[in-house]
Parts: C-alpha cells; sequence; structure tokens
C-alpha cells in the first residue's frame, strides 16, 4: 500500500483547522526533517480566509511542527530553516504583472520578464515574526540553505543563496544574544562565494557545495601572442566546497568535464522547481552528485541526443515516430571510471518526459530507475572494481503511475544523520510505524503527487528476472549480488535450480564459475585480520572483465553498457595533508584512501593462469612423487580445512550434510591436493610480489609474508569449500540428496533411475569441465564417482571417448567395479581389453593379474615372454599355481610330435637362451599357449 505525505500530514494537524490543500514539498535538511507547504482555510469573525503555512515534519518522532503561518497566499517554492528552528528562510516564485514586454527592474538594475524569484528570511522566535527581505528578485532560479554546524552556535548563523548564472552568496546573520528567549538579527551581512557558476547542488549530509563553473585553461609558455592567450576557451569545472564550523571553507575537488550546452546562452531557462535535492539548474544541464560518507562519489548526468541529426523540417514536426537516445553517465570518483550506459529508439514524447532516480543502495549498489522502463542496480561499492550490473524492468512494488522519485534522507543508516536516543533507540514514529522499514529500502517521494514509495529490489524479484533474463552479463550480476553481497548459498541454490531447467546450455560452465570465483571471495572475507584486509584487492572476485562493453536486451530495448577508465584522479582532489585540518577523518579524505588503493592498477590473480601450467603438470603428474606435508589439505600439513560454519559465521546453512560418494581416494597423494598446492604457490608468490609493498597513509603498514601465507592458505581452503559447495548444489539439482538416499557412491548411481542420472552427468560434467577451466579443486572421491556415473549413463564407445579425452579419470576402484561389472563374453572381452588399454601400464597389469580370464594369460604370458627377450631381469616363477598347471598338463607332453619337437619346443629352447631356468614362468607360457588352442574370442 502507497502512503501519502500529504494524508499523513493532514491526520496530524489539529482539530480546529479546517481544511489543508495544495500541499508542496519545500525541501529537507540534515537532521532528516522535511518542510512543507500547504494552504489552510480558517474562520474568523464568519469570514473565511485563506493563507500559506510553512512546517516541519519530524519523521522519527512522526510530528509536524507549524513554523510560520503567512497571512496570504504565497507561492513558495523552497524553505529552509536554521539548526536551532529560529530562522527561517523561503522563496518565492511570482510573476510579473505587467506584459512580458516590459521588464521589471530590481534595485540592481537586473531586468526580468514572466516570472521571477524573492529570498525573505523570516524571525521566527520574535513576537512579530520579523521578515527581511534580502532585496534579490530574479528570473534565474534562486535557491537558500542554511549552514549546519557539528556544535551549535548561538550567536551567530551563516546560510547560502544561489543565484543561477551570477552568483553564490553566504550571508552571516549576527543575534543579539542579550535577550536570550528571543535572539534577534542584530546585523545581517552578505560576501560573494562563487561568482558566475552554471549548475550547483548542495549535499545536506557532508556540508558539501557542488558546483559548475567555466574555469580558464592556463596559457601556454610559449605562446606569445596575448590575444590567443584572452581567446583561448574555458574548461566547464565541477568544484566542491567543504564548509566547516568554526573554519573558512575549502576547495577540496576540483575536475574538468566534458559536457554539451554548458554556456550561459545555450541555457533553455526552463526550470524545475524541485527541491531534493537541493540544485540549481535548468533544462540544459541535468546532473546529481550522489556520495556516501564512506568515500564513496558518483557524479550522475542523464541526457537526449541523436547520433545523426535530423533535417530542421522534421525537428519541427517531432511526434511518437520520432525517437531519440536516452543516455546516462555515472562517475565514479572513488574508482576512477565512468559507466555510460545508452538506450536508442525512445519516442521523443516519452523521453522528454523522462526523469532518471539515482540512489545509493544496500551501500554498494546505486539504483538508476526510470519509471514505466527499468531499473539498473550498478555495483559501486569499495571493496571491489564496478563489474557486475544488473538491468531489469522495474519492481512489481512500485505502482506505474510514479512520474519523479527522489530519495528522502535515509534515517536509518548512522552514516546518513541518524538520530538515535535512550527514548527512542529504534529510530520509529511515535505511533510505532518506521517510514524507513530497513537499510534495503530506499524511502522515495514522487515529487507531482507526494506518494511515499519504497524503492527497493526483492530477492524474489530478482530470481524472477533470473529465470525470465537471457543475458549472460545480468544473470551472472545476479548471482555475484547474492554470493558477494547476499551471502545466501541458498538462493544460489534455488538460481542453480532454474539453470539446471536447461541442462545442454552452453552457458552454464560460466554461471559455475561465477559461483566457485564469487563463494570463495565471499568465504575468505569472513572473520580476516585487519592486516591481511588489504590483499582482498588481489583475489579474483568475478569472472566478468573489468572495463567490458556489453550488450544488453530487455523487452524491446537494446542498452549498451561499457566502462571507461579515468586518469590521474587524484591530482583533482585535494590530499589530506593540503586540508585546513590536516588528515583529519571526512568524505575527502576516505575518497583519497579509496583512490590511493585503487590508483596503482594492480590486476587481481587470474585463475585460468594456473589452469594454463595444470595442463603441462598434470600431463607428467606422479602422484607417488609428492609429498603430503606440503599441502594445506594434509593432516600434517599445518593447515586443515576450516569446516563450512567457520567460513560462514552465524549464517543459517542448510548445505552441511556431505556429499552423495565418500571424501576418500587411495592414491598415494590425490589430484586434488596437487591442484591445491599449485594454487598455494601460485598466489603465494603473486601476494608476495603485489602485495607488500604497498601502504596507504591510514593502513598499519604493509603485509608481511606471513599474511601472504595466512591469506592464500586461506584462500586454497575457501576455494576447496566452494567447489564442495557447488557439487552438492548441483546433486540436489539432480535430485539425488545424501540425506534423503539410502546408499552413497556406486552403490547409490545403480539405484537411480535414468532421468534423475542423465541430468545429474550432465551437470557433473559442466561442474568438472568448470573447475578444470579455473584450476579448482575436486573433492575428493568426485573423479571416481562421475567416471562410474559417465559409465552407467553413456553407451560403452561414448565412455571409451571420453576416457581417451581425460575427461574420465580410471582409478583404481572405479576401474575394478566396470570391469567385474562387464560379463567375460567374447563381445564384453573385447570392451575390456579396450578399457584396459586405456590405464597407465602399472595399472592395468596389477588389474590385469586379477582378471582371472584366458585373454589375461596369454597377455601376461606375451609380456612375461617378451621381458625375457628384451633382456629384461624377471622374478622367479615358482608359484603354486603354475605347478599345479604343469603337473595338469604334463610340461612338454602337452605338445607331442613325431620328433619331440613343436614350436613351443623351439620357443622355450629360444627363451633358456637368452635367460635362466629359475627367471622363467614355464608353467605360465604353456597354459597360455594351451589356452589359445581354445574357441574364447
Amino acid at each position: 500500500m502507497i502512503e501519502n505525505l500529504a494524508a499523513k500530514l493532514c491526520s496530524l494537524l489539529s482539530e480546529n483547522t479546517n481544511a489543508a490543500e495544495q500541499w508542496k514539498l519545500l525541501g529537507q535538511e540534515k537532521d532528516g526533517s522535511i518542510l512543507i507547504g500547504w494552504v489552510e482555510e480558517s474562520e474568523r469573525n464568519d469570514i473565511c480566509t485563506l493563507c500559506t503555512v510553512v512546517g516541519r515534519y519530524d519523521q522519527i518522532d512522526n510530528k509536524l511542527q507549524i513554523l510560520h503561518r503567512f497571512s496570504e497566499i504565497l507561492n513558495i517554492v523552497q524553505a529552509t530553516v536554521n539548526q536551532n528552528h529560529t530562522l527561517m528562510g523561503y522563496v518565492t516564485k511570482q510573476k510579473n504583472c505587467l506584459k512580458i514586454s516590459d521588464p521589471l527592474e530590481d534595485r540592481s538594475g537586473h531586468e526580468f520578464y514572466g516570472e521571477f524569484y524573492r529570498v525573505f528570511i523570516v524571525e521566527l522566535t520574535t513576537d512579530d515574526t520579523k521578515v527581511h527581505d534580502l532585496e534579490i528578485k530574479r528570473s534565474e532560479q534562486v535557491r537558500i540553505q542554511f549552514l549546519y554546524r557539528e556544535k551549535e552556535q548561538l550567536d551567530v548563523d551563516k546560510f547560502l543563496v544561489l543565484i543561477h548564472h551570477e552568483c553564490i552568496l553566504t550571508y552571516t546573520a549576527q543575534f543579539d544574544t542579550s535577550i536570550s528567549h528571543l535572539r534577534p538579527i542584530k546585523e545581517l551581512k552578505s560576501e560573494i562565494l562563487v561568482k558566475t557558476f552554471i549548475w550547483a547542488q548542495w549535499d545536506m549530509i557532508n556540508q558539501v557545495l557542488y558546483h559548475i563553473h567555466h574555469r580558464r585553461i592556463p596559457a601556454s609558455v610559449v605562446t606569445e601572442n596575448e590575444d590567443e592567450n584572452n581567446s583561448r576557451s574555458s574548461k566547464p569545472t565541477l568544484s566542491g566546497l567543504q564548509f566547516h564550523d568554526n573554519l573558512p571553507h575549502e576547495t577540496v575537488l576540483n575536475i574538468p568535464l566534458n559536457l554539451p550546452l554548458l554556456s550561459p546562452s545555450s541555457s533553455c531557462g526552463t526550470y524545475e522547481d524541485d527541491v531534493i535535492p537541493l540544485r540549481v539548474h535548468d533544462c540544459s544541464l541535468d546532473l546529481i552528485v550522489v556520495s556516501d560518507t564512506k568515500g564513496m562519489v558518483c557524479v550522475c548526468h542523464y541526457y537526449l541526443y541523436r547520433p545523426v541529426q535530423p533535417p530542421q523540417h522534421v525537428l519541427n514536426s517531432l511526434n511518437e515516430s520520432n525517437t531519440v537516445h536516452f543516455a546516462y553517465s555515472v562517475t565514479l570518483l572513488h574508482h576512477s571510471c565512468v559507466i555510460h550506459c545508452v538506450i536508442p529508439g525512445i519516442s521523443w514524447s516519452r523521453a522528454k518526459l523522462m526523469r532518471p532516480t539515482f540512489a545509493i543502495y544496500e551501500n554498494h549498489h546505486m539504483i538508476v530507475f526510470v519509471p514505466g522502463l527499468f531499473a539498473h542496480l550498478l555495483e559501486i561499492g569499495v571493496n571491489h572494481e564496478p563489474c557486475c550490473h544488473i538491468l531489469c524492468s522495474p519492481p512489481p512494488s512500485i505502482p506505474s503511475r510514479v512520474s519523479y522519485l527522489v530519495p528522502l534522507l535515509d534515517l536509518d543508516n548512522p552514516s546518513k544523520g541518524t538520530r538515535r536516543n535512550s527514548h527512542n533507540p529504534d529510530g520509529k514514529n511515535s505511533d510505532g510505524n518506521s517510514l524507513l522499514a530497513n537499510n534495503t529500502n530506499i524511502l522515495t517521494i514522487d515529487l507531482p503527487t507526494l506518494d511515499l514509495v519504497q524503492l527497493t529490489i526483492p530477492s524474489d524479484f530478482l530470481i524472477e528476472v533470473f529465470r525470465k533474463e537471457t543475458s549472460v552479463e545480468v544473470r551472472l550480476g545476479i548471482l555475484h549480488y547474492f554470493l558477494c553481497h547476499k551471502n545466501d548459498i541458498e538462493i544460489i541454490a534455488e538460481l542453480m535450480s532454474i539453470i539446471a531447467e536447461k541442462p545442454r546450455s552452453l552457458d552454464i560452465p560460466r554461471f559455475m564459475q561465477e559461483i566457485l570465483i564469487g563463494n570463495s571471495y565471499a568465504l575468505v572475507q569472513k572473520n580476516l585480520l585487519a592486516d591481511t584486509i588489504p590483499l582482498l584487492s588481489l583475489l579474483p572476485v568475478t569472472t566478468i572483465g573489468d572495463y567490458m562493453t556489453f550488450n544488453i536486451k530487455m523487452n524491446d530495448l537494446e542498452i549498451t553498457l561499457s566502462h571507461e577508465k579515468l586518469w590521474n584522479t587524484s591530482v583533482m582532489l585535494l590530499s589530506p595533508q593540503q586540508r585546513l585540518v590536516p588528515y583529519r577523518s571526512d568524505l575527502w579524505t576516505r575518497l583519497w584512501d579509496q583512490l590511493s588503493k585503487n590508483g596503482s592498477d594492480k590486476l587481481r590473480f587470474k585463475p585460468s593462469h594456473i589452469a594454463e601450467k595444470l595442463l603441462v603438470s598434470l600431463a607428467c603428474y606422479q602422484p607417488e612423487a609428492l609429498s603430503r606435508c606440503s599441502t594445506p589439505m594434509s593432516p600434517s600439513g599445518g593447515f586443515v580445512a576450516m569446516p563450512l560454519g567457520d567460513f560462514m559465521g552465524n549464517r543459517n546453512i542448510k548445505l552441511d550434510s556431505g556429499l552423495p560418494f565418500n571424501e576418500t581416494e587411495s592414491c598415494t597423494a590425490s589430484k586434488q591436493e596437487h591442484i591445491v598446492s599449485v594454487n598455494l604457490r601460485e598466489l603465494s608468490m603473486y601476494l608476495l610480489k603485489n602485495g607488500t609493498h604497498t601502504s596507504t597513509i591510514h593502513t598499519r603498514g604493509s603485509c608481511t609474508p606471513l599474511h601472504v601465507h595466512a591469506m592464500a592458505t586461506r584462500y586454497v581452503a575457501a576455494q576447496l569449500e566452494a567447489s564442495r559447495i557447488l557439487c552438492q548444489i548441483l546433486c540436489r539439482t539432480a535430485g539425488v540428496d545424501p540425506r534423503i538416499e539410502q546408499e552413497r557412491g556406486f552403490s547409490l548411481i545403480d539405484q537411480l533411475d535414468e532421468a534423475r542420472r542423465w541430468l545429474l552427468f550432465m551437470l557433473l560434467q559442466r561442474y568438472r569441465y568448470s573447475i578444470e577451466s579455473i584450476a579448482f579443486p575436486a573433492p575428493q572421491g568426485f573423479a571416481s564417482f562421475f567416471t562410474y556415473l559417465g559409465y552407467r549413463t553413456l553407451k560403452f564407445s561414448m565412455f571409451l571417448q571420453y576416457i581417451e579425452r581425460s575427461v574420465f579419470e580410471l582409478q583404481v576402484d572405479v576401474t575394478k567395479i566396470i570391469l567385474a561389472d562387464i560379463s567375460d563374453t567374447k563381445e564384453n572381452v573385447v570392451q575390456k581389453l579396450k578399457l584396459l588399454s586405456l590405464l597407465p601400464r602399472s595399472r592395468a597389469k596389477r588389474l590385469l593379474n586379477q582378471w582371472l580370464h584366458p585373454i589375461s594369460l596369454m597377455l601376461r604370458a606375451r609380456e612375461h615372454a617378451a621381458n625375457i627377450l628384451c633382456g629384461e631381469i624377471s622374478q622367479s616363477r615358482t608359484s603354486s599355481r603354475t605347478l599345479q598347471h604343469r603337473n595338469h598338463h604334463n610340461s612338454l607332453a602337452a605338445f607331442p610330435s613325431a620328433d619331440r619337437l613343436s614350436p613351443l619346443d623351439t620357443f622355450l629352447d629360444l627363451l633358456t637362451a637368452k635367460a635362466s631356468l629359475t627367471e622363467l614362468d614355464f608353467g605360465l607360457l604353456i597354459e597360455a599357449t594351451v589356452t589359445s588352442t581354445e574357441d574364447f574370442l
């Protein structure tokens, strides 16, 4: 249900008020209070009178305080109140009662036509509510704003007056403190703060004045022509003035801009008198600065353009068939980059009314909301580079009738001016209802209607977007959001089930890689030491590359999103040592820290580099050559993989019941340990090279090798944990839940129906490719489980192809059960021989000795004879089984002939000439010869 601010405030008015209408938003102050104006009807001596009233609404206390009741109706467009609520400034907008051709003229000699602005100050504590006319009458937009201080001052107040294209004035009001309860204004003086400016905005939270002005480019030292110097064009510059309690203001920011239509002559002259945020601008430049006290500063600019200028007669007949490009850019100063977004094909009649909302969401994203068109979640957080953005249609909770939403001050965020006290610790209204539910919601107000709208992106809505979305980038952004910002594995499991609905999709491995890398990063962040936090900037966080350009299709729109790098952003900012109070922490020192941290342009570690090295090392992999004590997964290696609960903290995780196979392997050292050891070595070297020589002013110092080793060990453990979690998710997605199934391992696969077995194989096949591509370790036992699953799922010819391509690994345990499962028919014997031929020699020989079949005797006899003929030393063959064969076949009598000579005799004579009798296994050779006469193939 949408709540209306005017209706809410009507219920707070006194009962003797007859009627209140024409509610208008006039401003918001640093303490979160909202200034509101309305027209009130009252009866005096049976005469109905109408007057304008200005009030102050306290959101936390849910109280409406009437600041001043005028004796007539005034068109007040903006108001402000000082910190002590003793002075109120307001701006009126009046129409010229003369003809347009006859201009009015104020005392300064300015002429203006049509509508004009005037500025007044009202003393709220004096008995006669004295009004001071600042004698400012301008056709250009005018604004007034009181300065707020950390410590209140009773004898003086300051406020700003902004006159578009003319100047910014600072006024000082001295009070007469001899009359303590009234404190009237004793003196009011002004001085020019800024001369001609194009655009300005007041940041009430940080007490910063942003303004754009033309700054002359310095003349070249080689130029001698003075006229040429004077004619040099000036550069539009965005500057920031930081105000302090008892110190003069200082210029903390100077950024050169490249914006169109910035000259005063090109101004359209049409003003929107919206007061949140407090800006002075016209329709030629719509720009908003959004900042956060933690060091985020975003310059947001939106505009309309045509890539090709049409003929004039087309411009003169703009209608529905004419389309323009709607575009916006968000300059992230803390990341030294610009995000550009272009949406072509917007009809002119619709585009000219579009006014996007820019608001910081959950401290790490920015919502760009265009009513009726789309919502864009831009990742702008300070933890890592902006890369995972989400584009979606407007959430269903936002009504379609809204036209322009502006965010109100977030009172539930302590960094944004929250007022907490012992009487009201929860920040709720007196009736128990809070306008702001939590920090995941942004309270906005629709300026034309004063409807209060919660601008939020629910998790259920994002899940539905993921289900319907075809763009890989948007889906990756949603996965990243729930992995690194929400830390919600249950939702990731739900999203994985959506992906599994199309198991043949070629994009599935990329989603799995995003889950593996993103979850590893999220696990590492748990309970980190403060000294190792700088190393997080070197760990991989997503599969999406930096500064990529990609197109996203949504409904009938094709949106282009691109990144652009800024250079030397730090030179545009005042350094901490240059401040009036050096190194005092505020928005600008935190921004400087962010620029210092991100300015080194160090790349994050890429797991693909390890994957390339493993292509070589695994080809000559010798498990027996790997020392178990050198890997962090070993019980004796000094580090054991941390349990899932230690990584997750207090998070409620249900994925803790294990895998559908036993995590054991019978190798001397498993392939998992080999991959883990390579990851540990490569990551340690990378962190040691890039993370131990950097330190900023506010960090405790550079990281030591001990910190590097701790971080690298923690990360490789997180890799294995993330790999295990994803494997669990995939098995449950395929309907194989170890909590329900009675069996595990090979027996479980035998009990699965064909549909579940096929889906499980398809998912694990892509899982195996994903971990191989980014060099992540698989859980122990996975290789044999996956191989047997493939044996049960695929045709045998296809199964052999998978082995030849090294997709399946024939460990001893799985090979034994496959060979035992294949019967010894003539056709199956050929299959067994093909399977054995694909094994390593030592493993094949060991399994061949255990196969009680005639072909096994023949192969072993051939190998034995080949070793003798090649001169290799053979062990003595005196087993009981071979002696039994000798007695059964009566030695050489098995092949009688006229001269007692046979081909076997001749062959044995040849062997005895090469080796001693003790080295020959006569029983094996004779039995193999006899067996060869049988029909077993």
